[in-house]
């Protein structure tokens, strides 16, 4: 009968290092179970000696391994999980504030005290007459926190998006400084490529950046984000009403909301809203992706929390990753009507290309949040006549045999259906996945700096 072994005893027996070990788990050649107090890892005997008589296995094409050990997330098989709570339950449960607390922290806020401080702020700000005019206008556009928990039946916990201290809201020498560098920019620059610029330019503003204890990068991170959220333009044109509500003293309104506004002029159902925070909690990280690594290497020689965001936008770009999304809209803009789909997917094929937002290189079987975000999708607009688009697509690539969809598909569908405005899936992206970044960077800031070295292969 087969036993289990620690880590330093199977690395051992295979003569290789911890990190080849989990190198060798993340490309399925290992199994991995976790130790009855949670804090290390064990291996079956039988696997670990199978493989010492077998050799080595081969690294495949393309494919090159670094291995860091995290304790923020975890991918197994097809479930994805934020320091052990399953992504899928907590986006359908918490606000993204509250899982970019879990992520930075390790921690839940209790959902009691969240409605309750929720509670407590908003009664202590209405005796403000600015902050009874500024809740007037954002009810009058139907997004208040209470609105949308009244009208959705959303359970409490996802009413709140602060706890003490947690702020989100940038300053203001960084809000004029982040919309003026992307006022900058030419007309039609997507939202991702303003981003690019208006995080750069709010650290500018930050004399206290690079204060690296935990306290200061959490407070830096929720100012970021906000920042990167208020400085985005309205596609109308005009000042959203939820945007004003911290200026007149009351309490900021959630960054799904926020966002919303800047990327759509519909005002959203309580349920797309809902999806909205859903999509933001689902990306919020996702283990070592390209940009995350990026921006834990960025953090490791200790750059300041502006500088691995801006490390992080850089690569979420690529379009074998966050850009992704940004294929996905064009692919349902272009076809005419379900009946165009099979023609728009078919061109693509003949040239060569990939049917973008399909495929993943974790998720064989699914990617569990795209299986998620289009459920709620499909809930929130059942008719749209974006969404049957997108299940043409799907459909059309069924028949096909090609694979499942992901995450970018998802948010694509989410901001057709919604009618965002062109590059909005990459702008859900980088928000939310800035709060990953944003952990990421807390690990790395306390561990040495990662120096990945190359194998040789020019001429002598």
């Amino acid at each position: 009968m087969s036993h289990e072994m620690p880590a330093a005893e199977a690395a051992k027996r295979l003569g290789v290092k911890p990190s080849t070990l989990y190198a060798y788990v993340s490309r399925g050649v290992l199994t991995r179970a976790r130790a009855a107090d949670g804090r290390g890892s064990l291996f079956s005997a039988d696997e670990v000696e199978r493989l010492a008589l077998r050799g080595r296995p081969r690294r495949p094409a393309g494919v090159a391994d670094i291995i860091v050990e995290s304790q923020i997330t975890e991918i197994t098989g097809d479930q994805l999980r934020y320091r052990g709570h399953d992504a899928v339950d907590l986006a359908l449960t918490r606000t993204f504030e509250d899982v970019a607390d879990l992520l930075w922290t390790g921690d839940l806020p209790p959902a009691q005290r969240r409605a309750a401080a929720a509670s407590s702020r908003a009664a202590a700000g209405s005796s403000r007459a600015a902050a009874g005019q500024s809740r007037a206008a954002s009810a009058a556009r139907g997004v208040s926190s209470a609105w949308w928990s009244a009208a959705s039946g959303t359970p409490a916990a996802l009413v709140s998006s602060t706890g003490p201290p947690g702020i989100w809201q940038a300053t203001p020498a960084a809000l004029a400084a982040g919309r003026a560098a992307q006022a900058a920019l030419p007309p039609g620059t997507l939202p991702l490529e303003r981003l690019q610029v208006i995080v750069p330019a709010m650290a500018a503003t930050d004399s206290l950046r690079l204060q690296l204890d935990p306290v200061a990068v959490i407070a830096a991170g929720r100012s970021i984000i906000a920042g990167m959220v208020a400085c985005l333009p309205p596609p109308g044109g005009a000042a959203p009403a939820a945007a004003t509500s911290a200026a007149a003293g009351i309490v900021p309104d959630a960054i799904a909301q926020r966002l919303w506004w800047r990327l759509c002029e519909r005002r959203p159902s309580p349920a797309l809203l809902r999806t909205m925070s859903a999509a933001l909690v689902l990306l919020a990280d996702h283990e070592l992706a390209a940009s995350t690594l990026a921006a834990r290497a960025a953090a490791s020689v200790r750059a300041d929390p502006y500088a691995v965001v801006a490390t992080g936008l850089g690569a979420v770009s690529g379009a074998l990753h966050g850009g992704s999304s940004l294929g996905a809209e064009t692919l349902l803009a272009a076809a005419h009507g379900p009946a165009d789909v099979p023609r728009v997917v078919g061109e693509l094929l003949r040239r060569g290309e990939k049917v973008p937002g399909f495929g993943h290189f974790v998720y064989k079987a699914g990617d569990p949040r795209a299986i998620a975000l289009m459920d709620l999708v499909r809930s929130a607009a059942p008719k749209s006549a974006q969404l049957a688009m997108a299940e043409a697509v799907l459909a059309d690539v069924k028949r096909k045999s090609l694979p499942e969809p992901n995450i970018d598909f998802a948010i694509a569908t989410l901001a057709r259906v919604a009618g965002m405005t062109r590059g909005s899936g990459e702008a859900i992206f980088a928000v939310a996945r800035t709060a990953g970044w944003i952990a990421h960077a807390l690990e790395a800031y306390t561990t040495a700096p990662i120096r990945p070295r190359a194998i040789y292969t020019g001429p002598r």
